[in-house]
């Protein structure tokens, strides 16, 4: 979801439009999307190193590609069109805040931003739909979640609803989005969502998600508050949203681990609490003492451990038995 925009330095359009998706801010989605593929425990190696029944370069080469394309559909697609539109939504806020930013300096026109909405949006729900008839989906999931994501996506930046001016709403939003909708996606292409499970956990990890997203209001209280934007830190202060952060990440962890326990997965619920204990520590050493001052500097410490958790989980449930 958003981010800072760069400025318009640059008199070519196409340099200029691609400022606008933020491409920084596919990463999270291109994770996401590697996550499902790990979940669906269908996802084929062109030549698996560790299992001689994994070699068919062929099925491994048409799996690449499916990952690729699913990729493609959650990063520069579905992640650059909710970029565009919400810079497209701030523009009056900043040409008083920032007005060195594309939109308001005048280095894209706004008919040139509304047909790269359109356009990505709509060639990413084409894109979601041909992978549904690719996998053979009776049902086109994909195309399903990829027009809830984007319902999301302009509900979270567009008046009236405007979720980003509620913290609950807006920071939960970003972790649904970030985590479970491209989770999702790449399970689908490569498997079913026929479990709970596979709703509970990426949904956990959203969760969890809100706390993250919950550090990059620190900085902005102050701003937020003049503008009526009823962020967590300014809901509750600064001392009480850093707990909410802390509590949301590690707890919702923590549960992930209970339940790969209570399945029988010791080995990777213990990875996940392997994982869970540095986050715990940058939280009591950077999070809790000064959010304002650490928060990059924790994010930065912290989230591998977050992320590689979700991988784990991920290839835990890609995996398991089920029907053991």
């Amino acid at each position: 979801f958003p981010s800072r925009g760069a400025s318009s330095d640059t008199t070519d359009i196409w340099k200029i439009r691609l400022q606008l998706t933020k491409p920084v801010t596919w990463i999270p989605l291109v994770w996401g999307v590697m996550c499902g593929a790990a979940a669906s425990g269908n996802y084929h190696w062109i030549w698996n190193p560790f299992d001689p029944n994994d070699r068919d370069v062929l099925l491994g080469l048409e799996d690449a590609l499916k990952g690729l394309v699913a990729m493609i559909l959650a990063g520069p697609f579905l992640t650059g069109y909710t970029q565009t539109i919400n810079d497209w939504y701030d523009r009056e806020i900043d040409a008083i805040n920032e007005p060195y930013r594309p939109i308001p300096s005048g280095a894209i026109s706004e008919g040139q931003v509304i047909f790269q909405i359109w356009s990505l949006l709509l060639g990413g729900l084409g894109i979601a739909y041909g992978l549904d008839v690719w996998t053979g989906h009776d049902f086109p999931v994909v195309l399903a979640l990829s027009v809830f994501g984007s319902f999301i996506s302009y509900i979270y930046s567009a008046p009236p609803l405007k979720l980003k001016q509620n913290g609950w709403a807006g920071n939960y939003a970003l972790g649904c989005s970030y985590i479970s909708l491209p989770w999702w996606c790449g399970q689908a292409v490569f498997g079913q969502l026929d479990r709970p499970v596979y709703f509970i956990l990426p949904i956990l990890y959203s969760i969890a998600g809100l706390g993250i997203a919950i550090v990059n209001d620190f900085k902005s209280v102050e701003g937020d508050r003049q503008m009526g934007l009823n962020s967590l830190p300014v809901a509750f202060g600064v001392d009480g949203a850093k707990w909410i952060c802390a509590g949301s990440v590690t707890l919702t962890q923590l549960g992930v681990a209970a339940y790969l326990y209570s399945i029988g997965e010791t080995t990777y619920a213990a990875i996940i609490l392997g994982l869970i204990l540095p986050q715990v520590y940058f939280q009591a050493t950077l999070l809790l003492p000064d959010p304002v001052a650490n928060d990059v500097k924790y994010q930065a410490s912290s989230q591998p451990f977050f992320v590689f958790g979700i991988l784990a989980t991920a290839l835990c449930l890609g995996h398991h038995d089920f029907t053991a």
